[in-house]
């Protein structure tokens, strides 16, 4: 038997999933950033809990602090294990306590807040996950290295291209793969040159990508529950990236996974846009159609989708959407999405709707997108009307803008949540 598969009965993962996320607003204005619409049915936090569950981990705790009601809802309602194991998918909300009275203040300080209810369990191991993350991985892996190399803390780790070194955690090691240090965001030519992975590391990856020499820290962390207990000692350190792993080394055996897939941090506008759109390519960077590995979400019991004399390309189209005579090029469609006649979509994520007309909202305007519309470049958030003939264009290069009815974040326009957009409105 695997060791890694072994490790598994013996360890927790822990999802943080409390971030403000105002890298993400308006999408964030209504909810916790794991609880925004991913891929027309899913939200952000199911791709975590996924990757555990696919991985046989089935004790799983999500820590969470603002606004975390919708994201609690939709864990409640979508992740129910079977009674007849000890496995669950908790809430941990942040919490006034007779020892402490505040907020979760980084990562770190989240997870030693909540160590107590770790601590209850019978662990070996911890491992600790991001809420806003792209990817698919076997944490039997990553459990393996962990074991094998009798290490205190295992970094998983990816390759990443030279343009993204600044925005990212780098990890430097030495010729065994050991970790010797770890950076936020260097900026110094000279400190990314010390950073770079010494060619014996990089052949550790399948296909090292010509020009990829630094090793970013994908935000996955296993811990032998006494090294975090440990780590987490001093109060003062908040946060993993730049406190806690940092005071590892010199104390602690810490070594790196080497993860060869396809990982995006879907943290910014961005990101997230480009990530939603791939899903509707032809070959997507992340298949939604894996047998194997399926992506968990809440069950809807919606009817399918309908499309009538429309022309669709590339369009990924959620249950229960009805779409009438219009054309859609590159575009992701949400659950209950309502899309009228004369209406042409290029490019754009469509969240979708959380009921239909007349259907319990109290006489609110009908979420839908009105007749004869054009749409490019755009992300519309949940319940959004667009009246008849409104206008959208693709305002690629343009700086960050709060308008009436919209927003402009990296060169995409948002419609945010719940907003009604009067007929003929040009943005």
């Amino acid at each position: 038997m695997r060791k890694g598969a072994t490790a598994l009965k013996n360890v927790a993962a822990v999802i943080l999933g409390g971030g403000r996320g105002t890298r993400l607003f308006p999408l964030t204005e209504e909810r916790a950033k794991p609880a925004i619409s991913f891929g027309g049915k899913y939200r952000l936090i199911d791709i975590p809990i996924s990757n555990s569950i696919n991985s046989g981990i089935r004790k799983i705790f999500v820590l969470t602090q603002f606004l975390s009601a919708g994201l609690g809802s939709h864990i409640s309602r979508t992740y129910r294990m079977d009674g007849f194991s000890d496995g669950f998918v908790e809430i941990l909300a942040a919490e006034q306590t007779p020892t402490n009275k505040d907020w979760y203040q980084g990562t770190a300080d989240a997870v030693r807040q909540s160590m107590r209810y770790l601590l209850r369990l019978p662990l070996e191991h911890v491992l600790i996950l991001s809420g806003d993350q792209l990817y698919r991985m076997d944490f039997r892996d990553i459990l393996e290295t962990h074991v094998e190399n009798e290490a205190d803390v295992t970094l998983a780790a990816t390759l990443v291209p030279e343009e993204d070194v600044p925005r990212m955690g780098i990890l430097k090691t030495d010729e065994r793969g050991r970790v010797l240090d770890h950076v936020e965001k260097p900026s110094s030519p000279e400190e990314v040159e010390r950073l770079a992975a010494p060619t014996v590391v990089r052949e550790a990856f399948a296909a090292p990508a010509e020009g990829r020499r630094h090793l970013g820290s994908m935000g996955i962390y296993v811990f032998r529950k006494e090294a975090l207990v440990d780590l987490l000692q001093d109060p003062s350190k908040q946060d993993f990236g730049r406190e806690v792993l940092p005071s590892a080394f010199g104390r602690s055996r810490v070594v790196f996974h080497p993860f060869n897939g396809y990982w995006v941090d879907v943290g910014t506008f961005r990101s997230y846009f480009e990530a939603n759109l791939d899903l509707a390519s032809p070959m997507p960077a992340f298949d939604l159609y894996d047998p194997v590995n399926p992506l968990f979400s809440r069950p809807r019991y919606l009817p399918a989708a309908k499309a009538q004399g429309s022309r669709l390309d590339q369009c990924l189209i959620a249950e229960g959407s009805i779409i009438e005579r219009a054309d859609l090029s590159r575009v992701v469609v949400g659950l209950r999405s309502v899309i009228r006649p004369g209406a042409v979509i290029r490019g754009s994520v469509l969240m979708g709707n959380d009921y239909y007309a007349g259907e319990g909202n109290d006489g609110a305007e009908h979420p839908e997108i009105g007749r004869d519309t054009f749409i490019e470049n755009t992300v519309i958030d949940k319940n959004v009307r667009i009246g008849d003939g409104c206008r959208i264009t693709d305002k690629s290069g343009s700086p960050d803008f709060d308008g009436e009815f919209h927003y402009v974040r990296e060169g995409i326009v948002v419609i945010p949540y719940g907003q009604v957009v009067p007929p003929g409105t040009v943005i």
